[in-house]
């Protein structure tokens, strides 16, 4: 069935000569202007050497509602040998499909063929997909009109040609964007079959650009989802990744749940958004990593990744030394228990899993605030992530919030207010020594009469 379908796509049958809707700049605003210097240099330099050559999918579409882009693609009639030989700076990557990254300055533009036919024929073996339609190969080149087929949602196959300030628009694109509609070009189910990650991708856009997921793009989602155990952990790792740092990390949390794709791609996410506490300090972590983006500050994907997973680790943690196992090795022991229970679905790097276990073996030592152990902890490199770490349990109800208030105040007095901040927190601890010293029953001892 989706060999047929997709024969009938690319064969012409269906969309047969579809001619793009050309938008004037009158009507979508988007002027040149606005193009990043590397992106129009691109476009430029392919467009002299008579290669067809437009600014391509996010970008055309978030200047369209407003937005600036992070990042600008560009869409070509030139073969990547082609693109490579027209830019010093540049390099061919890419195995499922070649692009060229060309490099100006700090600034890269990933420049893309026209993609073309989706399934093998008989006759063309570069394209190989697995049982359930997943494609694993895909290296055909083909037209403009086919590489907008190919793309995903219709508000991703804009074309933006930089010299005539023009939008072509293939599949009423700029009309959805209006409308605040996401919309996939052809039939749903089978284009979440070829890439079941596209279902994540819907969440993400409609939950971060505020759009309404049609009903047939919508209506397939829930049966669908077990498609995701079969992408490989890297992708699904680099697309949650886009989503929680999306700038609405919170919503898209909630249309992720709402859909029902929450199951596996966070073990057991669903268990902590059911759990008061847990759900708490997951939702703290995520406004305060959407407000950190949206006031241009940076975020660690390591930290975000340690708040969703640690109320497992807690639990896993309790159980453990419930067993006997000492405190810190049973920490230790949950710690390694999670990481590699997430790391069957979603394979985060190892750079990220160490500075993850790094902020939450800091958390008991925060309760040690005696002798010299404080001074070390607050030399820590990490010390500022197990801080903010602690904050956040402390404003979820976990921690009691005295002992977030003790470290902001230890962390930026002098070594005199330091030495008195310690000497008010062991007086405490010295008066219940005492009291446990005391045998029970037994008389305080009288103090000798002065002479």
């Amino acid at each position: 069935m989706i060999s047929k379908f997709f024969g009938n796509v690319f064969s012409g049958r269906i969309f047969k000569g579809r001619q793009p809707r050309i938008v004037p700049y009158s009507e979508h605003g988007i002027a040149r202007e606005r193009i990043s210097p590397c992106a129009l240099s691109v476009t430029q330099t392919l467009q002299e050497h008579n290669y067809t050559a437009f600014v391509v999918g996010g970008a055309v579409r978030d200047l369209i509602l407003g937005w600036e882009p992070k990042d600008f693609d560009v869409a070509t009639s030139a073969t990547p040998e082609q693109v490579r030989q027209l830019f010093r700076r540049s390099r061919i990557i890419g195995r499922r499909f070649r692009i060229v990254h060309v490099m100006c300055g700090r600034e890269t533009v990933e420049v893309s063929t026209y993609r073309g036919s989706a399934l093998a024929s008989e006759e063309n073996e570069q394209q190989i997909a697995d049982e359930h339609g997943r494609l694993l190969r895909d290296n055909v080149f083909g037209t403009q009109e086919q590489d907008a087929i190919r793309r995903d949602f219709t508000l991703n196959a804009l074309f933006y040609d930089p010299s005539t300030q023009q939008v072509w628009d293939y599949h009423n694109g700029f009309e959805d964007l209006k409308k605040k509609r996401l919309r996939m070009i052809g039939d749903p189910e089978q284009r979440y079959r070829e890439d079941p990650v596209r279902m994540l991708r819907a969440v993400r856009l409609s939950a971060s650009r505020g759009l309404d997921i049609d009903q047939p793009t919508r209506a397939p989602i829930k049966s669908l989802t077990a498609l995701l155990a079969n992408v490989p952990a890297a992708r699904l790792f680099d697309e949650m990744l886009k989503l929680l740092l999306s700038g609405h990390a919170y919503e898209c949390v909630m249309a992720l749940r709402q859909e029902g794709l929450h199951h596996g791609l966070l073990p057991m996410l669903d268990v902590i958004l059911d759990q008061p506490m847990g759900e708490r300090f997951v939702m703290l972590a995520l406004r305060n990593t959407d407000a950190r983006i949206k006031n241009e500050k940076s975020v660690s994907p390591s930290f975000l990744f340690a708040s969703l997973l640690w109320h497992e680790v807690l639990a896993a943690w309790k159980k453990l030394e419930g067993e006997g196992i000492p405190p810190i090795p049973a920490l230790y022991q949950a710690m390694d228990q999670i990481v590699q229970s997430q790391a069957e679905k979603l394979a985060i790097p190892r750079r990220y899993g160490s500075d993850m276990k790094e902020i939450w073996v800091m958390q008991p030592r925060f309760h040690q605030r005696s002798g010299r152990r404080p001074f070390r902890l607050v030399e820590n490199p990490r010390f500022r992530a197990g801080y903010d770490f602690l904050l956040l349990r402390c404003a979820s109800g976990e921690v009691d919030p005295a002992i977030g208030e003790w470290w902001t105040r230890f962390q930026h007095v002098d070594e005199g207010e330091r030495k008195a901040l310690l000497t008010q927190e062991a007086e405490p601890a010295t008066r219940k020594r005492r009291r446990r010293r005391r045998r029970p029953g037994a008389e305080p001892a009288k103090q000798a009469e002065p002479s």
